[in-house]
């Protein structure tokens, strides 16, 4: 489905829904699309809301999950957002959890889906060989466990973006900073309810990250969704929904109680 895309004072974002706030951030190289089974799903009871986050539009020296996290924050000023449940898929989990460090006023619940920030096999290890569209195929086959879910379109996409010099120099710099920031000594520090959802054959940030995240984290609950790869509201949308809709109940009734 077809979502509005919003243009407004430097932002580009979908907001669909009217009720508590979801707001939902993408990926390194994942697109809003990739939401698109959550938003069918829960706009008609929540306010379901992702921004574009500018992983190629930021000046080099200033790109990183620091950077993506003020911008989020710049964006909930903006929008004057208030008792959000966020959620964050790879590197957008990484971002949410930064942005926690230093914003949790805003903020009521946390889900994570192969959230980077412990640790994350980016690319399956190698450097993205340009040139060559089967290699693309293969790393992007390399995100699901169902290798059917890497479309030639989203194949296609991919090899544009790491054809792009401009791009793929700050998706270089975004990874690294990625893997720099390690939020292992602050994860303590989040003390709001957090649901992890995580794919049992997850090769980027494998079972063992959300095992720790779990460990580290004082408020979490570990669900896992059997044959899925990296990005379990892509590949298995029915099953991620139902677990996202039982933690969203759960808070409900904490403050209903």
């Amino acid at each position: 489905m077809e979502f509005v895309l919003k243009e407004e004072h430097g932002f580009s974002y979908i907001d669909e829904g009217e009720g508590e706030v979801l707001l939902l951030l993408h990926g390194l190289m994942g697109a809003l699309s990739n939401w698109d089974g959550v938003i069918n799903e829960f706009k008609s009871r929540y306010r379901v809301i992702i921004p574009i986050l500018p992983v190629y539009d930021m000046p080099l020296i200033s790109t990183g999950v620091k950077s993506l996290s003020k911008f989020v924050h710049k964006f909930i000023k903006f929008k004057k957002l208030s008792n959000i449940t966020l959620l964050g898929n790879s590197l957008g989990g990484h971002v949410a959890l930064v942005y926690l460090t230093t914003h949790p006023e805003n903020i009521k619940a946390l889900v994570l889906t192969g959230s980077s920030g412990l640790y994350e096999n980016a690319f399956g290890g190698s450097f993205p060989r340009r040139e060559s569209i089967d290699f693309v195929r293969e790393k992007v086959q390399f995100t699901f466990y169902d290798p059917a879910i890497a479309t030639d379109d989203l194949v296609q996409d991919v090899f544009q973006t790491i054809n792009d010099r401009h791009k793929v120099i700050r998706l270089l710099a975004m990874a690294k900073s990625a893997i720099r920031h390690n939020m292992k000594k602050d994860l303590h520090k989040i003390t709001i309810p957090v649901s992890l959802i995580w794919g049992r054959n997850d090769k980027i940030t494998p079972p063992e990250v959300a095992v720790e995240f779990n460990e580290l984290l004082p408020d979490s609950e570990l669900h896992w969704i059997d044959k899925c790869g990296h990005a379990p509201m892509m590949e298995h949308p029915e099953e991620f929904n139902v677990l996202l809709k039982q933690f969203l109940t759960k808070l409900e009734t904490k403050v209903n109680a």
